[in-house]
């Protein structure tokens, strides 16, 4: 969806109105990208030429940092169709300001190309594929162009087509390695986007990945230019990062006898963590494990192989969502991309960090949370300081006590605590003992003021590198839920939340068997059962979840906040009416 709450103005002289009305003649296919594009040259700073090392290993590491431009030309059916306005070159600048380095775009080519033999790309999509490669490469950036969303529309079909497929593909690599045979060898292409196969054994599924990127090393390397020592992306299946995935695609990789080969995979984190269910609401030592793992094999597999990684997605798969609440609390998620930074760095995998908008916004081309981009770029060169959590919850009426936090220095040391710009007093607002550091009550009663519901302060932990921790002084009373009635497609509980956030929801049968859509767990998924309204003050229940309950069959429901409080519920469905009691 288009996000029209941070409005910004820009400056629309000759050159940006130059530009923004060629995108709109190349959106709407009236002219090709190449041609025009040398037209809108007026606001844009010519960049140095950038220097490809001889080697595989050190062009990819020169990639890193990496940025995706998410769910625009891979978008169905078109550019626009998922919620981003047209690409600009001005994005790009956004995204190499910011200290990216490269950046993939993914293109989903069907819905332009014609579906039967010669498989013919629309001209004007791929002027327009072209145009946006140009912008990207103009401003100073290595560029991965791929076969994206094609993988599961028509690709996923080879087990039972094989032969269409496979000259589907083949023709569509021809093409696009016709049209970029002499772009710079700072364009990459890669093979395809998470391949899945349909109706076919994990035997199948192996040989048929090697066909396909067989045939695409052939198709490119055959079709002559820069193409003859390009650098190609090769994925595993599904580009998951298991050891007999990725063993598979070293085997490939092996037999090309290429030295100019790059294996791709993605991480989205610990499952249960980046959807936030099960009650994976933490980036806990099981998450930090996934992680670590991950990038262990990525790296025993290729990296010390001298096989270079093109990590090409990575983020958690249910944060940020600007359109709704957020499922993985922004604390946790710090530490998470904290974390990856670092086992990145530690691995020599570059990185592309999935972008669908919801990191930079699209129409303003400002950075939505500029907090969270000041960690992740922090990242890519040092390490910071986190704890255990980025908020202290202190009750709104009796007595306040002193609040302690475990710092994860993770080499750091700390350095002082701030509240803005203020310094606080050690021994008087808080001491720190070890890894321990405990906030004073003389200096909470201070900071919580009038105890007003929600956020009263916002302290700075700094430390010797890195960026510093956020640490916000919450007032809060237990949240409270009232009675209501509706039907399975529409029902919610009312709920004065009073300063306090929802973590997760519980939901047990009477004999504490987990109801909902998720039978192997009580803890059911974040924004896809239920989903606070913090301004509407309410706790929706999804019709999928609901429609999943036991008719008659009574539910108690336990909604776990983040000041550590429980409120539990009680809800029945009868036919297509719900009856909801608080307790």
């Amino acid at each position: 969806m288009k996000d029209l709450r941070h409005p910004h103005h820009r400056s629309r002289g000759p050159g940006r109105l130059a530009g923004l009305l060629l995108t709109l003649l190349v959106v709407l296919g009236m002219t090709g990208g190449t041609a025009l594009a040398a037209t809108d040259t007026s606001a844009h700073p010519v960049r140095p030429k950038v220097r490809v090392p001889a080697s595989a290993m050190d062009a990819v590491a020169a990639m890193q940092p990496s940025w995706n431009l998410g769910n625009t030309l891979d978008a169905i059916p078109d550019e626009t169709s998922w919620g981003n306005p047209p690409v600009t070159r001005e994005l790009f600048a956004t995204v190499r300001a910011k200290g990216f380095r490269s950046v993939r775009i993914p293109v989903t080519w069907k819905d332009h190309q014609s579906a039967t033999a010669p498989y013919t790309v629309d001209a004007a999509f791929m002027n327009r594929v072209e145009q946006v490669v140009d912008w990207a490469l103009a401003e100073g950036l290595y560029v991965v162009l791929n076969v994206h969303h094609d993988s599961w529309q028509w690709i996923a079909d080879m087990p039972t087509d094989h032969d269409e497929v496979l000259a589907r593909f083949d023709a569509t690599w021809t093409q696009i390695s016709a049209r970029f045979r002499d772009a710079p060898r700072t364009l990459l292409f890669e093979s395809v986007n998470e391949p899945v196969f349909n109706n076919a054994t994990e035997a199948q599924k192996k040989q048929i990945l090697r066909e396909l990127n067989t045939s695409f090393h052939k198709v490119v390397r055959s079709s002559g230019g820069g193409n003859g020592d390009r650098l190609l992306v090769l994925p595993t299946e599904g580009c998951t990062p298991s050891q007999a995935l990725m063993e598979d695609l070293s085997a490939t990789m092996s037999a090309l006898r290429d030295g100019n080969l790059v294996a791709t995979v993605h991480y989205y984190g610990y499952w249960p963590f980046s959807v936030n269910i099960a009650g994976g609401t933490r980036y806990d030592a099981t998450a930090q494990k996934d992680m670590t793992d991950a990038f262990a094999r990525m790296r025993d597999l290729f990296v010390a192989r001298g096989v270079p990684v093109y990590l090409g997605e990575y983020g958690l798969l249910s944060y940020p969502d600007y359109t709704r609440p957020d499922a993985v609390n922004r604390g946790e998620a710090l530490k998470y991309f904290e974390d990856f930074g670092h086992q990145a760095r530690r691995s020599g995998v570059t990185t592309a960090l999935w972008d669908a908008g919801s990191f930079v916004d699209r129409t303003t081309l400002q950075w939505r949370d500029p907090g969270m981009m000041d960690l992740i770029k922090s990242s890519w060169t040092t390490r910071s300081g986190t704890a255990s959590a980025d908020a202290v919850h202190l009750p709104k009426s009796g007595g306040i006590a002193a609040r302690s936090l475990t710092l994860n220095l993770n080499g750091t040391a700390f350095r002082d605590l701030r509240q803005g710009g203020s310094p606080l007093v050690p021994g008087r607002d808080y001491t720190v003992s070890g890894s321990r550091l405990t906030l004073t009550a003389t200096a909470l009663t201070r900071l919580a003021g009038d105890r007003a519901y929600g956020v009263n302060a916002t302290l700075q932990a700094r430390f010797s590198q890195g960026v510093p921790w956020q640490i916000d002084v919450i007032t809060y009373d237990p949240a409270v839920l009232s009675d209501a009635t509706g039907t399975t497609g529409s029902f919610a509980v009312p709920t004065r939340f009073r300063g306090d956030r929802l973590a997760t929801m519980e939901a047990t049968y009477a004999d504490g068997s987990p109801a909902g859509q998720t039978d192997w767990t009580p803890y059911q998924e974040f924004n896809r059962a239920f989903s606070p309204d913090y301004p509407g003050g309410r706790i929706i229940l999804t019709s999928g979840f609901l429609g999943a309950l036991r008719d008659g069959a009574p539910v108690t429901l336990t909604f776990h906040f983040w000041s550590g409080t429980e409120v539990t519920y009680q809800v029945t469905k009868s036919g297509s009416s719900v009856t909801g009691t608080a307790s």
